[in-house]
């Protein structure tokens, strides 16, 4: 993360552009500038699948305002909701769209009116409705059987594969390998730390995490429901049958689900900034860039929309459509883009260039950082990679 956090500041531009200055400065290889490509091309493709279900959280958002789950709906109710949700291809369009369009508005806003003012507000309310919703579970009788749920090792299921995964995971959580971080990065002030910041990015992600987990699972376990037989059904089933049988069901509902459209807000912002500040640079208005560039991913995202109804038996890679363009997006892209990423931070850029940017480590935690960068981080980037791609 802080590699890329470091390409994005000292280039100063668009991902793209970045890494062509710093690669020309350093009088290596242009292709180098590819690595932003990668990027932005993953980018693009998890946003087309990213939006469609994101703009479930804001059906359902809706659906509690609507008291449509006020009278307690059963497992059954909520899966035929549910079902009747995901079969059916104009509501699936309508809230892929409203997701995309909301999205677009944001970045064409520009990073302070827009970005900027978007995550001021998100960022607080999504931690104020999670430690209510924490609150909450508090008081359900299974918040020490949560506790012992998440926290508890058991190293009998740790293996390498867990902990490849868990790499693969931390990659797509942290928006690593997309450009994202390389484009909000362009605009860090010199002043701050990168390791501070990079650090405090890591603690709010994980925090959010352990207080969603915190959150969820106490309700689930209070309502007898096993979280490992439902997938993303526990989510848009077995939780609303769960919130309907409680007290202020409905509101609780509706901020959860509200949360999460925060949540995946914030993602989605990220993943449309890079591409729009590369089209800016090449003489482009900001809320035509950020339009061309969400409403293709948007297009894009019709094929996966489709997996779930009329081609629903298409397959790709041995896969359907949407969970293709996520093997090649989060599985091949990601991992890759990072291996790169990690490789010009540590070899390419100049010797100057990264110890201007980490200008607060001292001499010891600069070394220790560069031996990371150049070998630690590599060989487990292509680990995530190989396992991605079925090799190991």
């Amino acid at each position: 993360m802080i590699a890329e956090v470091l390409i994005g500041r000292a280039g100063r531009e668009s991902p793209i552009n970045s890494l062509l200055d710093l690669a020309r400065e350093s009088r290596a290889w242009r292709a180098w500038s590819l690595i932003g490509w990668s990027g932005l091309t993953a980018g693009v493709l998890i946003l087309s699948f990213y939006c469609i279900i994101a703009g479930w959280t804001l059906s359902y958002a809706v659906t509690y305002l609507s008291g449509l789950f006020s009278d307690g709906p059963a497992v059954s109710d909520a899966g035929a909701h549910f079902g009747a949700l995901t079969s059916s291809t104009s509501q699936l369009l309508f809230w892929h769209f409203l997701f995309v369009a909301l999205t677009v508005f944001v970045v064409a806003r520009g990073v302070e009116k827009g970005i900027e003012a978007a995550v001021r507000f998100m960022i607080p309310a999504l931690f104020l409705l999670l430690i209510t919703l924490v609150i909450y579970g508090m008081t359900t009788g299974q918040f020490m059987h949560t506790l012992s749920y998440l926290f508890k090792p058991d190293f009998s299921k740790v293996t390498g594969q867990t902990l490849i995964a868990a790499l693969g995971q931390a990659f797509f959580s942290l928006s690593l390998g997309m450009a994202g971080l390389m484009a909000y990065g362009a605009y860090v002030p010199d002043k701050l730390s990168l390791p501070r910041l990079c650090g405090i990015i890591c603690l709010a992600d994980t925090s959010v995490a352990l207080l969603a987990g915190l959150a969820i699972f106490p309700v689930v376990f209070a309502f007898s429901l096993d979280p490992a037989s439902y997938g993303p059904g526990l989510v848009f089933v077995a939780l609303p049958t769960a919130f309907a049988q409680m007290a202020w069901g409905d509101l609780y509902g509706l901020a959860f689900f509200v949360l999460l459209a925060f949540a995946a807000w914030s993602s989605t912002i990220s993943l449309v900034e890079g591409g729009t500040a590369y089209l800016v640079e090449k003489g482009i208005r900001r809320p035509l860039a950020a339009t061309l560039l969400g409403g293709g991913a948007g297009v894009l995202g019709i094929a996966s929309v489709l997996s779930f109804t009329h081609w629903s038996e298409v397959r790709v890679f041995g896969r359907n459509i949407l969970d293709a363009v996520n093997f090649v997006a989060s599985d091949l892209l990601l991992p890759l883009g990072g291996l790169s990423i990690a490789i010009f931070a540590g070899w390419i850029l100049l010797e100057s260039r990264r110890r201007e940017q980490l200008a607060d480590l001292g001499t010891g935690s600069y070394a220790i950082w560069k031996v990371l960068t150049r070998f630690v981080a590599p060989v487990l980037i292509a680990l995530v990679f190989l396992s991605g791609a079925g090799v190991i």
